[in-house]
């Protein structure tokens, strides 16, 4: 595994292969274009690397140029292909062929064949060592391809994430196809933590608890705990901001967790849609919401007894505890509501042995796609 930015990535295709594919494309294109001098034109950033193996396997004279298109920011292709670099000089009637390293979308080769639609070349050929077959819009046919491979994120070899990764010698896969993010709900004394504590070992999570994210940050004294705590003085509410600012950095944090559990965050619909746009714009989102649910009165029994090991006054006072249950049902309403339009909120019985209710958790957990 290797972390780039805020990301971890999984190898993917190792060096030999790659060199495999550049060597079987070079030995295409030289049975097609032998008795000429064709013009590589190879696309900047991304196929220096593919380029540079690409001509220390063809066999033949040629010529090498280069364009530069751009239309990545981070994971996602912003959708606009923009033209940094433009079209080589001096090649009318030659044989142009383009050296792409990933077509997926056809954005970019879009635009290429825009770049070369007002030049008279004798004849204009894509090739592109990556070729993202599913996703690709069919419009230009692709002479030559290196390998097919599935709609993942990839970086290495002259992909980059964020400008990082271009000079891994491999090609790496972004990490999350099994990422697992969950949002635990429960009312005081339902076992939220006990679970947590388990699933987390059992599935390699990261427990975000908002209580102990906070502590943390007050007690170290950190820009956002000083920040929250500035709030907390003034018997003002944290902003929803704060919080999640603070989530963001628990989520940076853990890289290399495969996914996580959040536990008293969101407490209302518009701290759900903020967390669901948080882990939107790290390429995640939300799997699951599940709360545990248990009968009141054993849950006050539960915390009466709780209260006396424990020492918490809040905890030995049926009418508080009762007070904290009303105010769990009033804010976890629009809660369940919300998740219910997206089908991802799920009940569990949280009545009975420890590891009986892990089961029951877990079949939701391994349930989902």
């Amino acid at each position: 595994m290797i972390k780039l930015h805020d990301k971890v990535f999984k190898p993917y295709l190792g060096e030999e292969q790659i060199l495999a594919a550049v060597k079987k494309m070079a030995v295409q294109i030289a049975a097609d274009y032998k008795d000429e001098v064709p013009i590589f034109v190879g696309v900047l950033n991304g196929a220096f690397m593919f380029v540079s193996d690409f001509l220390k396997a063809y066999p033949h004279p040629c010529q090498v140029s280069f364009v530069r298109l751009s239309s990545y920011q981070g994971l996602t292709s912003t959708g606009i292909v923009e033209s940094l670099l433009d079209v080589p000089e001096n090649i009318e009637g030659r044989s142009v062929i383009i050296l792409e390293d990933v077509i997926d979308t056809g954005r970019t080769l879009k635009q290429l064949v825009h770049l070369f639609s007002g030049t008279n070349v004798k004849e204009f050929k894509i090739a592109s060592l990556f070729y993202k077959s599913e996703v690709y819009n069919g419009e230009y046919s692709i002479d030559y391809v290196g390998l097919e491979i599935p709609d993942d994120f990839i970086v290495g070899y002259g992909l980059d994430y964020n400008e990082l990764g271009r000079n891994l010698r491999g090609v790496y896969q972004l990490n999350q196809a099994s990422m697992i993010n969950l949002v635990l709900f429960g009312k005081p004394g339902a076992g939220k933590g006990t679970q947590a504590g388990v699933l987390k070992d059992k599935y390699n999570l990261k427990h975000i608890s908002t209580g102990d994210v906070f502590r943390y940050n007050i007690k170290n004294g950190t820009a956002l705990g000083i920040l929250a705590k500035s709030y907390i003085d003034r018997g003002d509410l944290v902003p929803d901001e704060v919080t999640i600012n603070m989530l963001k950095d628990e989520v940076e944090k853990n890289p290399e967790a495969a996914g996580f559990i959040f536990d008293g965050f969101p407490r209302t619909a518009a701290q759900a849609e903020a967390l669901d746009n948080f882990l939107e714009s790290r390429n995640m989102h939300v799997n699951a919401t599940i709360a545990l649910e248990a009968d009141d009165d054993v849950l006050v029994a539960r915390l009466l007894e709780r209260g006396k090991e424990s020492g918490r006054s809040d905890d030995q006072d049926e009418g508080k505890i009762r007070n904290r249950f009303d105010e769990y049902n009033e804010k976890t309403a629009p809660l369940k509501a919300y998740y219910e339009k997206q089908g991802k909120f799920h009940s569990v019985n949280g009545i009975g042995e420890i590891t009986d209710i892990t089961s029951r958790l877990a079949e939701v957990i391994d349930a989902l796609g």
